[in-house]
């Protein structure tokens, strides 16, 4: 771990509860540069924006490989709130991001998460193992702090208080 990584990781938590308060699914993500500074944060927008790849992760990824190039890209951190599927381990090994946080693993998410929640059953290490580049996995970290959000999120569901 990094002097750094838990504020940072702390920062994705912001954006998963962002998420979750417009109605999405409560995950967030944030970018680090090698210098140790926040750039970049996004939440969950699978339902505002009525896209199923709006993932957390890959939104971060989708506005950081717009703003910034390849080289920043690789010395750069991302956090996760909860630890990406295929989809977004894909797109943050593309992207060229070589290291990774995350709070929450992927059965820990599944426990938390509604009734019928669909998820695959494959960890990020699996993913990026199978790459031709290095990926360094910290996580979980903050685990608690993150599920917090999941929980309240889906207690409002079931209660029909939104979300």
């Amino acid at each position: 771990m990094r002097p750094d990584d838990e504020r940072h990781l702390r920062a994705a938590i912001v954006a998963s509860r962002g998420a979750s308060a417009r109605g999405d699914e409560p995950y967030g993500a944030a970018l680090a540069d090698g210098h140790g500074e926040l750039i970049l944060a996004a939440g969950n927008t699978q339902v505002t924006d009525r896209d199923c790849t709006g993932h957390a992760e890959l939104n971060l990824m989708r506005e950081a490989s717009r703003r910034l190039g390849a080289a920043t890209l690789t010395g750069c951190t991302a956090y996760a709130t909860g630890e990406p599927c295929a989809m977004c381990a894909g797109a943050i090994y593309w992207s060229g991001v070589r290291r990774l946080v995350y709070a929450l693993p992927v059965a820990r998410m599944l426990e938390l998460a509604r009734p019928g929640a669909d998820e695959l059953l494959l960890s990020c290490r699996e993913v990026f193992g199978r790459g031709m580049h290095a990926v360094e996995v910290i996580g979980p970290v903050l685990e608690d702090e993150a599920a917090t959000v999941l929980i309240e999120h889906y207690r409002r569901a079931r209660t029909g208080g939104g979300a």
